[in-house]
């Protein structure tokens, strides 16, 4: 397994999520682990938010051992087919990781493997096309 360096980036996949008040395309919905998760926010989830989160997610079956990062940490994204950078703060636990080992996403013959962050539709859209659905993007501390 490779632990990920939390000053180097690393390449997967992102998906996207709704969290919190109704906003585009996303109906009224919880306000996430961190409580709150808002869809209009550059919000994410990450699988490693504690013991608890880590064991639905596991991101290890994958062979990634993510390092913890609890509510409010930022990350940055970027998709591998764009120039924009975002940031994002951790506002909730996911994506369960381990249902997409091996997936496979590409743009332009630049490609990702294993959902590892979950976007609001706020982040996902600055970056990228809602209606794709998954992207491939570097993550970084």
């Amino acid at each position: 397994m490779t632990e990920l360096d939390p000053r180097a980036p690393t390449t997967n996949e992102a998906s996207w999520f709704c969290c919190g008040a109704a906003w585009g395309p996303c109906g009224s919905a919880g306000g996430g682990a961190c409580g709150n998760c808002k869809s209009g926010s550059r919000h994410c989830a990450w699988p490693n938010t504690s013991d608890s989160c880590y064991s639905i997610t596991r991101p290890d079956k994958c062979g990634n051992d993510v390092l913890r990062r609890t509510c409010g940490h930022t990350f940055y994204v970027k998709n591998l087919c764009g120039t924009t950078e975002i940031s994002v703060a951790i506002a909730d636990c996911g994506p369960q990781t381990d249902l997409w080992c091996g997936e496979k996403v590409c743009c332009s013959g630049k490609c990702a493997t294993n959902r590892l962050i979950d976007l609001t539709p706020s982040a996902y859209s600055a970056i990228g096309n809602l209606s794709t659905g998954i992207i491939p993007v570097t993550i970084r501390s």
